[in-house]
């Protein structure tokens, strides 16, 4: 059985006890079901990880006792932000976790011409706590020991501004003739676009030109916005990141 990772929100060292927060205790204790004495691996999300066992394990208290510190390398030598449209309920939910397991170091979730969630600040709120535990989670099943950074939901023309200097700027644009094909330099760090259900609309294209951003063409097929998250990722670790590593 693989040992459970646990993402704490605290900063960790080695040789202490830790009462364990709400989140952690209710998944170790009432899902997985862990007996006193079982192993776990934690971390803070900094880039180190802890093994641990589980010194007291009840419904309403749980402890642990951390060990030795590793430090593995799980992040790709290419720094990716994504800026994806905020799309309904399990497919934006999909994509920011593929996301974080294909390597994607920041992550801004915007409103675009053709999103059609609308949020008010408290529901805004609630949606970023959620996204929020989807990376923290996504962490602990792919083995990375740095959380993504997730940015408030902002608006289409607050990215589109954002200073790309020194960075690959690309937007999904299916009618675009560019593909990764046509990139002769490698970067070391990519702005990513992709759009929600419906894509981009004619304007943010143009607009997204006017910002030095490249249209890209991920091949001869129109894909739906979490596939286009996997695929475009996919895509770019391989050629340029640590999908092509043995």
């Amino acid at each position: 059985m693989r040992i459970p990772r646990i993402y704490l929100s605290i900063d960790l060292t080695s040789d202490i006890e830790i009462e364990l927060e709400d989140r952690a205790r209710q998944h170790i204790v009432q899902v997985l079901r862990l007996k006193t004495g079982a192993a776990l691996i934690v971390f803070d999300g900094h880039g180190s990880e802890y093994e641990a066992r589980l010194i007291q394990a009840e419904k309403r208290k749980a402890i642990i006792q951390t060990g030795q510190k590793h430090t593995p390398n799980c992040e790709s030598p290419l720094f990716i932000h994504l800026g994806l449209g905020i799309s309904k309920g399990e497919r934006m939910d999909y994509a920011i976790q593929k996301s974080v397991e294909l390597g994607a170091n920041e992550i801004t979730p915007l409103f675009t011409d053709h999103c059609t969630v609308q949020l008010d600040q408290k529901r805004r709120q609630k949606r970023q706590d959620h996204w929020q535990g989807i990376i923290q989670s996504a962490c602990e099943q792919c083995g990375r020991t740095i959380l993504p950074v997730l940015n408030p939901a902002q608006n289409y023309e607050q990215w589109i501004t954002l200073n790309t200097e020194g960075s690959l700027a690309l937007i999904l644009d299916p009618a675009s003739s560019y593909s990764l094909n046509s990139i002769e330099v490698k970067p070391e760090k990519v702005h990513l676009l992709i759009g929600p259900e419906g894509g981009f609309s004619m304007k943010e294209l143009k607009q997204a030109g006017q910002h030095a951003y490249h249209g890209l063409r991920l091949g001869p097929r129109v894909l739906r916005t979490e596939t286009a998250v996997v695929a475009g990722l996919s895509a770019l670790q391989t050629i340029w990141g640590d999908l092509n590593q043995n």
